[in-house]
């Protein structure tokens, strides 16, 4: 209910103040919101498997969690696993876009040119598979409990659709957050199509992670160009099924240049 609030809240804040027209909003984020169907199987598959694992790791006091100061107190470990799960979660992210076998997916999602709320969604249900395993391995390594993924998933739920979104904080706000968070303009630079900015600003809560190892970017640009510059050139409307295929299909579709891509685009005001 929580996850449907935001992102439903978010879609129609987008559609308010975008200058773009409705319907084509709609046919957009008709084909990302298709990924929700194929992430809830998975999802309903692995999630028991992790709770299971939450639960295990607690009962025998096991993980990194159990290594913190006064980590006998129930704040202490909920807070010390979710900064730890976040830890994670940027390696994570790291990995899949620096291992070619797993960047073959994760580039589905990288791949839309109208970055918007709706984008958060469109991830290959491959992706959705190895990031919950992954997941399932960090709440082993970290000994989170139960409750520090039910807090961890309430933050990273409003996170992840909020840096998706299309709202545009004010500057000195944006400034000011960026320091600790993963803010919309941030991850905006990461959806840039082409190096260093895509390889960069990876966090998923907290920002701290990319200012600590190196890869915080700021924008730099005077407009971002949204995709992949290997992916979807002409492709006014991609199938549901095209980007099924695209992790396995050698080359993907056509590579498209900037000025093709640039039907994502974001212009300085």
């Amino acid at each position: 209910m929580w996850y449907a609030l935001i992102i439903v809240s978010l879609w129609i804040i987008e559609v308010i103040i975008s200058i773009e027209e409705p319907i084509d909003k709609w046919r957009h984020s008709r084909l990302n919101f298709s990924f929700i169907f194929t992430a809830l199987s998975i999802q309903l598959l692995l999630t028991p498997i992790m709770l299971g694992t939450a639960q295990w790791v607690c009962a025998h006091h096991w993980g990194l969690s159990e290594l913190l100061p006064y980590h006998d107190h129930w704040g202490v470990q909920i807070i010390g696993s979710f900064i730890l799960l976040d830890f994670f979660e940027y390696v994570y992210h790291v990995v899949m876009h620096k291992t070619k076998a797993l960047w073959k997916f994760h580039l589905v999602h990288h791949s839309d040119r109208v970055l918007d709320v709706s984008t958060t969604v469109r991830e290959h249900p491959a992706e959705t598979f190895i990031r919950l395993c992954f997941t399932t391995i960090w709440v082993f390594l970290t000994g989170a409990s139960i409750g520090s993924l039910v807090l961890r998933q309430f933050f990273q739920t409003a996170s992840n659709l909020i840096a998706h979104s299309t709202v545009k904080l004010p500057e000195k706000l944006e400034r000011i957050f960026s320091y600790v968070l993963i803010t919309p303009e941030m991850h905006r630079v990461h959806h840039h199509f082409e190096l260093p900015h895509t390889d960069s600003n990876y966090g998923d809560v907290f920002s701290i992670w990319d200012r600590m190892f190196g890869t915080f970017r700021k924008r730099g640009l005077t407009e971002l160009v949204y995709g992949i510059d290997t992916h979807f050139e002409g492709a006014t409307e991609v199938t549901f099924k095209e980007l099924l295929k695209v992790p396995f299909s050698g080359v993907g579709l056509p590579a498209a240049s900037a000025d093709k891509l640039a039907v994502g685009e974001v212009r300085e005001a």
